[in-house]
């Protein structure tokens, strides 16, 4: 897929002039607010969604937020959800993490395994309500404060001024610059490339309240349950640097299986069985 070039906006940009940003940018990613209450909506975020619509850019959300334990975590995800209500996204919706020091909020000095935790259920409170949960962080605490395997998990949004990504992992979208300038927005503007055709995927998935579409079948042949080769042991060393449990034992046993279908499950694909050449342009970049 061909980088698409966006920008993520909330009531800091004031408001935009949707008219001339449909001829700036690819996508726009817009807060929809912060914390665990549902009335903490963004200021902007009812018009920003809307003259995103109405000027056909494909637009995502996220939330910004101050919890220090996964139980607030999942609390904040129940307002997010709340004001996504009857909204769809052709993005992820993603949880933003990141220090506040007006507000002294530092998440990260809670430590690496209930960063991650929060993460986990935060993220996973929305998947499991139909949406595509991704995660935005900067460079460094995504290394230091982050399992591997859950950055791996959910779709990952990199915050890096530099330049080109630094991250060691795959990143969906790369946000490069916080003092950009677009057309139809005055103020400075957060500067943002992606990398995946998250619209397709989410549409195909029935994701962030888009209609399910019939699965299709991905693969024919490939590696399936019972093989053995070498092309299986590099399918599930990958498997495993996305963060999906796989079989301990030689082969493509049932554990490869059930994460194998259910990363084809999520990408609107029927769950077969099945990793051909299809599967490893979908995962094993």
């Amino acid at each position: 897929m061909a980088e698409k070039r966006g920008i993520d906006i909330s009531r800091y940009q004031g408001k935009p002039d949707f008219g001339k940003l449909k001829s700036a940018v690819d996508f726009v990613i817009v807060q929809a607010g912060f914390g665990r209450y549902a009335s903490q909506v963004d200021a902007e975020f009812e018009r920003n969604y809307a003259e995103c619509h109405k000027n056909g850019i494909p637009v995502g959300a996220y939330w910004f937020g101050y919890a220090l334990t996964p139980a607030d975590a999942r609390a904040e995800a129940q307002a997010c959800m709340q004001a996504l209500k009857g909204k769809t996204f052709d993005y992820p919706i993603y949880y933003d993490m990141e220090t506040d020091v007006e507000s002294n909020h530092y998440p990260f000095a809670t430590g690496k395994a209930n960063c991650t935790a929060m993460v986990n259920a935060f993220c996973g409170e929305l998947e499991k309500n139909g949406y595509y949960a991704g995660l935005y962080i900067s460079r460094s605490p995504c290394q230091d404060y982050i399992e591997k395997s859950t950055a791996a998990r959910y779709a990952l949004w990199i915050a890096d001024y530099a330049d080109k990504c630094y991250y060691n992992g795959d990143v969906g979208i790369w946000q490069y610059s916080s003092t950009g300038h677009v057309n139809g927005i005055s103020a400075k503007v957060d500067m943002d490339i992606c990398y995946e055709d998250y619209p397709k995927i989410i549409k195909q998935g029935g994701f962030n309240n888009f209609p399910k579409a019939d699965p299709k079948t991905l693969d024919t042949e490939g590696f399936k349950r019972g093989d053995k080769s070498l092309g299986v042991y590099y399918l599930k060393q990958r498997l495993r640097a996305k963060g999906y449990k796989v079989d301990d034992t030689e082969g493509f046993g049932r554990g490869t299986e059930n994460a194998v279908n259910e990363i084809l499950s999520a990408k609107g694909y029927e769950p077969n069985g099945i990793a051909g050449k299809g599967f490893a342009r979908l995962v094993m970049r």
